[in-house]
């Protein structure tokens, strides 16, 4: 009873900072709308790290992502920005909402029990045969792409984490397995770089750092913060290669303040706008297409899809062609309009509920690559619509893969003791 009591505390605070943030909105009072909304999730985030000691519980990272990077849509920092439609703040509202629900369903209180890798020669080994494989396909896979002959290099976004449970759980390493992994990572480094996708290097980061915090719990939030402005320099750079200066951005995005260094534009832009195409699909959405475009990995993954090309709608609602970055949820509304954006988000919530308990109780340390890209997904949740890309199912797949390799015994099979 006393959980439940600040279960529905916690999220009154939720509903009145939201209500309060829309008639700040509709009174075109954007700082305090946004303002409102960005502290809620900064409250709400440390609440629920304090509550769980982990700075990468998946609800709280949800919640930062999600509850915050709306607060910064809402702040109205470009004149390309308009006013959200009603169902639009009503579908923002629905997803946290169910979101929390999924999460709260059925779930259990009980101690933290986490079991931390352990040393595993066997797992080693196998951890060991997987970096060296995913380095030598997306060494290839590059390759055959500069060649003009195709592939998929993506895969080495994988490899520094699974570097990191293999050194968790290795007893020792020889002067060759060092060597090969340091190579196995700069692959997984230089790849993203030369492709000159910021995508990659800040998934790369991201999935490492959370994996990381799960493996050890040790890594700090000032320490995270340290690596992330490292990294700035470098986001720059690439920005500038791909010819998006700052007076590019500013004119694309149309902002009113038009000397806004670009390590600020550019972040707002990729948050702020997808919230908008959202709302532009709300506005000038004519018909539902149930399920078509949440099943698009299933039609690209079988090649449904090139031999029926009209199982997935190609029509994408856009505030401008340039800016095509959307929310997870974009199709859940494009299938189902609003019941379908909060049984999804109910969903995603009840699989990280699921995800939170596999972590605690699994010998299994690939389980922790399937939490550390869930943390990102959700993390980013303001940015792409991840369940629906097929690279993304490509990649769960793959660790599912590594999963069954890593934790398999014949032994234990026998006994019925596999994990």
């Amino acid at each position: 009873m006393r959980r439940r009591n600040e279960i529905i505390m916690e999220y009154g605070t939720y509903m009145l900072a939201y209500f309060v943030s829309y008639i700040a909105s509709l009174a075109r009072l954007y700082y305090i709308s946004g303002l409102l909304l960005l502290l809620e999730a900064i409250y709400l985030y440390l609440h629920w790290v304090r509550e769980s000691q982990n700075i990468a519980e998946l609800r709280a990272v949800f919640t930062l992502a999600w509850v915050g990077g709306q607060g910064v849509a809402c702040l109205r920092l470009s004149r390309f920005q308009s006013d959200w439609n009603y169902v639009t703040w009503l579908c923002f509202f629905l997803i946290y909402i169910g979101f929390g629900i999924g999460y709260e369903w059925g779930r259990k209180y009980d101690p933290d029990e986490k079991k931390e890798p352990v040393r595993n020669s066997l797992q080693a080994e196998r951890l060991f045969l997987c970096i060296v494989g995913l380095a030598l396909v997306s060494a290839l896979s590059f390759g055959f792409r500069k060649s003009g002959l195709g592939g998929i290099s993506g895969s080495c976004v994988l490899i520094p984490a699974i570097t990191i449970l293999y050194g968790k759980v290795s007893e020792k390493k020889g002067g060759g397995e060092k060597a090969a992994l340091v190579l196995a990572n700069l692959t997984a480094a230089a790849i993203p770089i030369l492709r000159m996708s910021r995508f990659h290097i800040f998934f790369v980061v991201c999935f490492t750092m959370v994996t990381y915090i799960m493996v050890n719990r040790r890594m700090r939030i000032r320490t995270m913060a340290g690596i992330v402005l490292a990294l700035l320099p470098v986001y720059v750079a690439l920005t500038v290669f791909r010819y998006h200066d700052v007076t590019y951005l500013n004119n694309v995005f149309d902002m009113k303040y038009g000397n806004m260094p670009i390590f600020l534009t550019q972040p707002y832009i990729y948050v702020a706008n997808n919230f908008e195409n959202f709302n532009c699909m709300v506005e000038q959405l004519v018909k539902h297409t149930w399920g078509m475009r949440m099943l698009s990995p299933l039609f690209a993954l079988t090649g449904l899809k090139c031999v029926f090309p009209r199982l997935t709608p190609s029509v994408i609602f856009l505030t401008k062609p340039e800016l095509t970055s959307l929310t997870m949820f974009y199709d859940a509304y494009y299938d189902f309009g609003i019941i379908g954006v909060f049984l999804f988000a109910a969903l995603v919530g009840t699989a990280a509920k699921w995800m939170m308990r596999i972590v605690k109780k699994n010998n299994n340390p690939v389980a922790y690559l399937f939490y550390g890209q869930f943390a990102v997904y959700l993390g980013l949740s303001f940015f792409n619509t991840w369940f629906s890309n097929p690279i993304i199912w490509f990649w769960l797949i793959l660790t599912g893969m590594m999963y069954r390799f890593v934790g398999y015994d014949k032994n234990r099979k026998r006994n019925g003791q596999e994990e």
